[in-house]
């Protein structure tokens, strides 16, 4: 497999591998494209929950951006765990230096344990400063939520509060329907053009850790690779379903999603 295209990837590290950048340089990695990172934080956690959260400092954090970009200038940018003002300023700042026009935002906020991963302040300095700046953002039902202050229980109110988060100037919305409950998970993406739901078939597990950041990364990498972002949206939906069909087992509590599902290996390499 040849190397499509080159994304930076600016999010926190999880321990236990199944989310955060080590969920996001798989999935870069499995679909063909060379991922950059920025360390955002060190998380210390596992499938069952996370036990601590270290921050990288803020000026680290720019250096690795800029850094890295001066050498490799990226196709595309994905954005995930920023839980802190200092880190989202000086976030911001690089991305005005470095120009790069895709830009994808997984606005992380708590763990799939249930562990707060952002402070207040730094969720309303992004509504204020970084929404503006990104291409598309991909909150989950709980974060549309926060970052709305809508109460979401059915397709009508994510639709609402998609219309919500455009006016807070985002272009481009794709509100991830899995918490909603329905037999057939709903992913809806809107812009001010149109409304497309994404309906996929709901499966019975508990292995979902790190789909956000899996799914968000493959939107990034297909997007990243030349295509639509309405098609890279679809196209990252069924490669996270791939992942969680394949159920792979690991942990004792919510298990990551097989970021491989994707890969045939050589035959010289079997």
């Amino acid at each position: 497999m040849k190397i499509r295209s080159k994304i930076l990837i600016i999010a926190g590290s999880d321990s236990s591998g199944g989310a955060g950048i080590q969920a996001d340089i798989k999935t870069a990695t499995c679909l063909g494209i060379y991922a950059m990172t920025a360390v955002t934080a060190v998380t210390v956690q596992n499938t069952i929950g996370v036990k601590s959260v270290v921050s990288v400092p803020a000026n680290e954090i720019y250096n690795q951006i800029i850094y890295t970009s001066k050498d490799i200038k990226p196709n595309a940018i994905k954005i995930g765990m920023l839980h802190s003002t200092q880190i989202i300023n000086k976030v911001f700042k690089s991305l005005n230096e470095i120009k790069i026009k895709k830009i994808v935002l997984d606005p992380v906020m708590v763990a799939k344990g249930g562990s707060k991963l952002i402070t207040y302040n730094a969720i309303e300095l992004m509504k204020k400063k970084l929404l503006k700046k990104v291409t598309l953002i991909t909150p989950n039902l709980p974060e549309a939520e926060i970052l709305t202050g809508v109460k979401i229980n059915s397709i009508e109110d994510m639709i609402f509060a998609a219309n919500k988060l455009m006016k807070l100037g985002v272009p481009n919305i794709l509100i991830k329907g899995g918490h909603l409950k329905s037999k057939k998970v709903h992913d809806i993406f809107v812009n001010k053009n149109e409304i497309k739901i994404f309906s996929s078939n709901r499966f019975n597990t508990k292995n979902t850790h790190g789909t956000g950041c899996t799914l968000s990364t493959a939107i990034t990498s297909f997007f990243s690779c030349g295509k639509p972002l309405k098609k890279s949206c679809e196209l990252g939906i069924k490669y996270v379903n791939s992942a969680i069909l394949s159920n792979p087992k690991i942990g004792k509590g919510h298990g990551p999603v097989n970021h491989l599902n994707s890969i045939e290996l050589n035959k010289k390499y079997k």
